[in-house]
């Protein structure tokens, strides 16, 4: 399939036509979670997004390369070379070895993943598991002559790298300003200067993951994890890689040196990210405390939440905003956004209930030879999301109208626009109807029974027995069923 895919490019910071390295190939590699605590809202959002990508592009007949790592060689605090490692605080705190904690909270992730819908990754490897792998990175970078040993960590030379090459591409930093920062804070210790970062570090007496290298017994420092396994699985030139925009500096501009000064090019053909869900204008995250996990909005059970919301509901109300804008958290856009939801799976189970026409009249035939088009150009514009629900919120018009006999479709148009719908919905959006694949035989059977119960009115008002009729649509719309007369019988719809 053929398409003008434009994806914006961080490096950039245009839209590209997107052209993989390899005809009907694309390698990708989006940063994972830090698995030392139940995932949260602002998890579920990088995941979302790139299983867009992910479906979009096999969509458009890719063969896809999806690589999620699982960091569980914690974060440090601070700046990442210094501090805690999270994993060993937490296993710490609860008397449990490193790796128990990190394979629950593993298990917890996809756990929410599947609830959410995001498809696995073709490949999903552990930091942990790929020891070698960073060791090699840090002898090359080392061989290269820009990093330095001191006291037995290995420290990536900024300063070096930088009259070289440049530092601070994808950011957009200038180096002169992150060393006159970094002086700010209190000493430079092991390091020729505070903008350095660690590609190895050694551990302390306490520290409980460690493993042998040629400087020390020690452990990788965080940057090294990407780079090091998104070219074993993916190569020296991959085609795309993601993350949260929280990443772009310092972890991903520290990837791009590592890469250049390993192996003398960039790594990485196209940067996306996306950007924050936010809480009062701040970033929601485990750092600041202001995050809520997705099972807590799935319960309901948290102090800021009005009412639980499933699945469904978060994912519909991330993919309503365009990825790189910024979403803020309230009770009232998760509520419209269930409402939304709603609204568009209503009128997708309405989609078996029309009957089709001879032909279709002329401004269903334009809507409907339009519809799937307009939903391939809001795709193709960077994903645009927001545009395409736009586009199936008016299809949800447009089968009301059938409903209503207020418009005509043909059998070859009714088949076309359920295809689109189902197509952008479920698809390639990733929505399920929550009412699940295991309902469908119970709901088949229930549109039955109310079917029988409709058909016994219609035959109380032929013999007008009207006492029978009014009691009979009485009771329908005590339990909440909106039943409407029409030329050709009836139509009825449940209201939620």
């Amino acid at each position: 399939m053929t398409q003008n895919f434009l994806i914006y490019n961080t490096l950039t910071r245009t839209k590209e036509l997107f052209k993989p390295l390899h005809p009907n190939h694309v390698g990708m590699y989006v940063c994972g979670p830090t698995v030392y605590g139940d995932p949260h809202l602002g998890h579920a959002r990088p995941a979302i997004t790139f299983d867009l990508v992910f479906r979009y592009l096999k969509h458009l007949g890719y063969k896809v390369r999806y690589v999620r790592n699982i960091t569980d060689v914690g974060h440090l605090e601070h700046d990442a070379d210094e501090g805690d490692d999270k994993i060993e605080k937490k296993a710490r705190l609860e008397e449990l070895e490193p790796m128990e904690i990190a394979q629950y909270y593993t298990n917890r992730y996809h756990k929410a993943m599947e609830m959410l819908n995001v498809l696995p990754p073709s490949i999903e490897p552990h930091a942990t598991g790929h020891i070698m792998e960073q060791e090699k990175l840090v002898e090359e970078i080392l061989a290269n002559g820009y990093a330095y040993e001191s006291n037995g960590s290995v420290y990536f030379d900024v300063e070096k790298y930088d009259k070289d090459h440049k530092y601070g591409i994808l950011s957009g930093r200038n180096l002169k300003d992150i060393i006159n920062n970094s002086r700010e804070l209190a000493g430079v210790g092991e390091k020729k200067n505070q903008a350095d970062f660690a590609l190895w570090k050694k551990a302390t007496p306490e520290h409980i993951m460690r493993w042998p290298s040629p400087w020390s017994d020690g452990f990788p420092g965080w940057h090294c994890e990407c780079t090091a396994m998104g070219r074993k699985y993916l190569g020296n030139h991959f085609d795309i890689h993601g993350g949260g925009m929280d990443l772009i500096f310092p972890h991903h501009e520290c990837e791009i040196a590592q890469a250049v000064a390993s192996q003398g090019d960039q790594m990485v053909h196209y940067w996306m990210h996306n950007n924050m869900i936010t809480i009062n204008g701040q970033k929601m995250g485990k750092s600041l405390g202001n995050f809520i996990t997705l099972e807590q909005f799935f319960t309901g059970n948290h102090d800021s939440l009005e009412q639980a919301y499933s699945p469904m509901t978060i994912r519909f109300f991330i993919l309503s905003a365009h990825y790189r804008g910024t979403v803020d958290f309230s009770n009232e856009a998760l509520q419209a956004a269930q409402k939304g939801y709603e609204r568009l799976m209503n009128a997708i189970d309405d989609l078996a209930r029309i009957q089709a026409s001879a032909a279709s009249d002329e401004a269903t035939a334009k809507f409907v030879g339009e519809l799937r088009q307009r939903c391939y150009d809001a795709m193709n514009d960077d994903l645009m999301t927001p545009l395409v629900i736009s586009y199936l919120f008016e299809a949800c018009h447009q089968i009301n109208l059938l409903i209503d006999h207020k418009a005509q479709i043909s059998e070859a148009d009714l088949k076309e626009l359920s295809e689109v719908i189902n197509l952008f919905a479920f698809d390639l959006l990733g929505l399920k109807n929550e009412k699940g694949a295991n309902n469908d035989a119970r709901e088949e059977a229930y549109g039955k029974v109310v079917d029988m119960v409709l058909n016994l009115r219609a035959k109380a008002k032929a013999e007008k027995d009207w006492a029978t009729s009014d009691q009979i649509r009485d009771a329908l719309a005590e339990a909440g069923f909106e039943v409407k007369d029409t030329k050709d019988g009836f139509a009825w719809k449940l209201n939620k």
